[in-house]
């Protein structure tokens, strides 16, 4: 898998991004990419191959491996990693989007045009959106994965030794054994932390953008109230000053009769 691609990807949101959104992008591609590609690629390895079980019963150890290893960490870690990094991509194609329609709308009203935004790469209006969706479904994406790797294995934990029972073609209860538990156990209690890291500061990011579009739109309330209530004074004022008029008229046509 090329990771250098993904990240020459969604380095571009790093502009579109609060900055919760950019110590998530650095947590990801540090903390678990990185260690991803370097470390636990390495530690997992062919790992069917170092499973090891007390029986020479042919396909007995292959079928307990399937039993108690469904999916591989390291495969379910590479596809919650894509999906996960995936719902950004959405930020950026709706940047995109804009840009190509402020392209066309130059090309058709000519340079001095009125421009349809004030910046293609603010979140304002269905960028706003855009960009809340795609918090909903990292955070949706990483709790799902969390969920599953500790449903399929019982527990984050691996234990050094697991026995294969009432499984066929093995004739009873075999034991077997893990290749290097203590390694895989660290790498999979660090991956899970650095998960649940990604999901509080999507949580935190969330607030933090519905909290400023709540202010935000407090304050255009505020002002669109105090102008109304500006106006309101300023006609009564000018009412006012039209029946003074009125009635001092009519004292003087009173004094000349």
């Amino acid at each position: 898998m090329d990771w250098k691609t993904l990240q020459a990807l969604l380095s571009g949101v790093n502009k579109y991004s609060t900055a919760f959104g950019r110590i998530w992008l650095s947590v990801v591609f540090v903390f678990r990419v990185l260690v991803y590609v370097v470390a636990a690629e390495r530690v997992w390895g062919d790992e069917q191959k170092d499973f090891d079980c007390n029986t020479r019963q042919p396909g007995c150890t292959n079928v307990c491996y399937d039993h108690f290893f469904p999916v591989s960490h390291i495969r379910l870690w590479a596809l919650q990693l894509i999906f996960v990094t995936c719902p950004s991509l959405l930020v950026i194609m709706h940047v995109a989007y804009r840009e190509d329609r402020e392209k066309k709308n130059r090309e058709k009203n000519g340079e001095n045009c009125p421009k349809l935004y004030s910046n293609t790469g603010k979140k304002h209006g269905g960028l706003w959106w855009t960009y809340l969706l795609s918090l909903f479904f990292k955070l949706t994406i990483e709790i799902l994965f969390l969920y599953l790797l500790h449903k399929m294995w019982d527990s984050f934990d691996l234990p050094r030794l697991v026995k294969c029972a009432s499984v066929d073609p093995c004739p009873n209860t075999v034991d077997c054994y893990i290749a290097r538990p203590t390694e895989k156990r660290v790498f999979t209690y660090f991956m899970v932390g650095a998960s649940s890291i990604c999901i509080v500061l999507t949580v935190c990011e969330i607030f933090y953008l519905i909290f400023k579009r709540v202010v935000r739109t407090a304050r255009k309330w505020k002002k669109t109230t105090k102008r109304s209530v500006s106006y309101s004074k300023a006609s009564t004022c000018r009412c006012h000053l039209k029946l003074e008029e009125k009635e001092n008229k009519s004292q003087n046509r009173g004094e000349e009769m």
